[in-house]
C-alpha cells in the first residue's frame, strides 16, 4: 500500500469518494463495497446459502446463454454497471449480469465494464439489505436504459423456499410481480427460458 493509498473498512460506510479514490483504495477483506451517489456502500460478504442460491440462479441462465448466445452471450458474476449519467460517481455490482452481444471477440485485455451494458440484472438476497436490493436499487437501475429486467431472488425468509422479485421495464417505471417458490418464471428478455423456482430442482 502506498503512502498515498486509504484502506476502507465497515466504518466507512457513507464516505464520500471520488471514482479514482475509489478504484486506488485498498479494502478491509469479507466485504464487499461499491459506490454509490460518490459514496462508499459496505455490505457484508454472502453466507453459504446466499452463494448456493446465487449458483443455482447463475447456472440457470448460463444454460440458457450457451442454447440461445444470439440472446445473450455473457453471463458475470459481480459484474459493474456504470450510470454514465450520474451526477456523482455510481456503480453498482449486481450479483448477475446478463449481456447481449458482449465484444467477445475483442482482445480480452480490453474490455471495459465501462464500455458494456446488461439487458438484465440479479441480486439475491438472504442475509444482506433489503433496502438495497429492494429500496436503492430499482431506482439506479431503471436509469440504465439497456436493462430491461432485474430480478431479486429473495431467500430472506426462507432459502430454501425463496420467491423471485421480477421487476419489468414499463417506459419511465418498473412493473413488479413475485413468482413465488415453486411456480415458474419466464421472461420477455430471454424468450423461451422457463425456470421453476425451486433451487433444490
Amino acid at each position: 500500500m502506498t503512502a498515498t493509498q486509504r484502506k476502507f473498512g465497515p466504518a466507512d460506510h457513507g464516505r464520500r469518494l471520488e471514482a479514482d479514490e475509489f478504484e486506488a483504495a485498498d479494502y478491509v477483506e469479507g466485504f464487499r463495497y461499491e459506490i454509490i451517489a460518490g459514496r462508499l456502500y459496505v455490505s457484508p460478504q454472502p453466507n453459504p446459502p446466499e452463494h448456493i442460491l446465487e449458483r443455482w440462479l447463475r447456472r440457470a441462465v448460463e444454460r440458457y446463454s450457451d442454447a440461445r448466445p444470439e440472446v445473450i452471450n455473457f453471463v458475470a458474476l459481480k459484474g459493474r454497471v456504470f450510470l454514465a449519467a450520474a451526477t456523482r460517481p455510481t456503480v453498482p455490482e449486481p450479483d448477475l449480469a446478463a449481456y447481449h452481444a458482449f465484444p467477445l471477440d475483442q482482445p480480452y485485455g480490453d474490455i471495459r465494464w465501462e464500455d458494456v451494458s446488461p439487458v438484465l440484472v440479479a441480486e439475491v438476497l438472504v442475509d444482506g439489505s433489503i433496502e438495497k436490493d429492494l429500496g436503492r436499487n430499482p431506482p439506479l437501475y431503471l436509469r440504465v436504459p439497456s436493462i430491461l429486467e432485474y430480478w431479486v431472488l429473495d431467500g430472506s425468509i426462507s432459502s430454501d423456499r425463496p420467491n423471485l422479485i421480477r421487476h419489468r421495464r414499463r417506459r419511465r417505471a418498473w412493473a413488479v410481480d413475485t413468482v413465488t417458490y415453486g411456480e415458474t418464471l419466464t421472461s420477455h428478455v430471454l424468450p423461451g427460458f422457463a425456470l421453476l423456482i425451486d433451487p433444490r430442482r
